[in-house]
């Protein structure tokens, strides 16, 4: 292993470290403004969940439900991988 991959190594490790709990602290932040529980943001996650299959199919295992602080408020960022859309009869007027 070259000295450069050696140190690129080492300094990248503490930049990731770093990061992390930098997202760490950000996340507890925001938690703590919305006042929502882990319980409660689960139970969150599996009711929207739960309706978003009820249109398409999804990789539950892969979605991704989180909050994040946006530029005034705080805002819920969701990545749901879609696998395919269920057909459904239209409903009866």
């Amino acid at each position: 292993m070259k000295v450069k991959e050696v140190f690129n190594n080492i300094f990248s490790r503490k930049t990731r470290s770093k990061d992390e709990a930098k997202q760490r602290l950000k996340f507890l932040l925001i938690h703590d403004q919305v006042d929502l529980t882990p319980a409660q943001l689960d139970a969150m996650k599996s009711e929207i969940l739960e309706v978003i299959q009820k249109y398409v199919e999804i990789d539950p295992e892969n979605c991704d439900l989180k909050l994040a602080r946006g530029e005034d408020s705080i805002e819920l960022v969701s990545s749901v991988p879609v696998q395919r859309v269920i057909k459904r009869p239209a409903p009866a007027a």
